[in-house]
């Protein structure tokens, strides 16, 4: 499995479908991380949790995703969700709360494992590697169910000529 991580969640703004019809499929960063993600097999997505739910930005690019024009990359893709917080409750409901939205965009949501991980700064050394045993077992867990997922629900996906 090769994981490609997309750093520029900040370029993207704030949906407006003013801004959307400005061209198809909304500004550049946009239709570059439209395109990145209608490319992918599956989308993971690793969140913090603030105030008991996802971040905004978050929001806002399944927001931008699910939009139809020119095609709606979430509706049947496949989904694993991950986070991380400093916390001592993970991120169990900004998790949740991704859950309900990415259902409302018809996104293939995995179901089980997920991974909640508290107290992430004694997880993680000084650069940012995962550390903890029992952790990078679970996040391996996490990703071999993501494999089998793809290939599970694949076939079911628009557009992939099964039937």
């Amino acid at each position: 499995m090769a994981i490609s991580v997309y750093h520029d969640l900040a370029s993207i703004p704030l949906f407006d479908e003013d801004l959307e019809h400005v061209a198809e499929g909304g500004p550049d960063p946009v239709r570059r991380l439209r395109q990145e993600m209608d490319a992918a097999d599956a989308v993971l997505i690793s969140t913090p949790e603030y105030n008991q739910s996802m971040p905004g930005v978050l929001k806002n690019m399944i927001d931008w995703m699910s939009r139809a024009a020119p095609n709606e990359v979430l509706q049947g893709k496949p989904v694993a969700l991950i986070g991380a917080s400093s916390g001592r409750w993970g991120t169990r409901l900004a998790q949740q709360a991704t859950r309900h939205t990415l259902i409302a965009t018809e996104a293939l949501v995995m179901p089980s494992p997920m991974l909640f991980v508290a107290n992430a700064p004694d997880l993680f050394d000084e650069t940012g590697r995962l550390r903890d045993g029992p952790t990078k077992v679970s996040l391996q867990a996490v990703l071999d169910s993501l494999a089998n997922w793809i290939d599970l629900v694949t076939p079911l996906r628009p557009g992939s000529g099964a039937s």
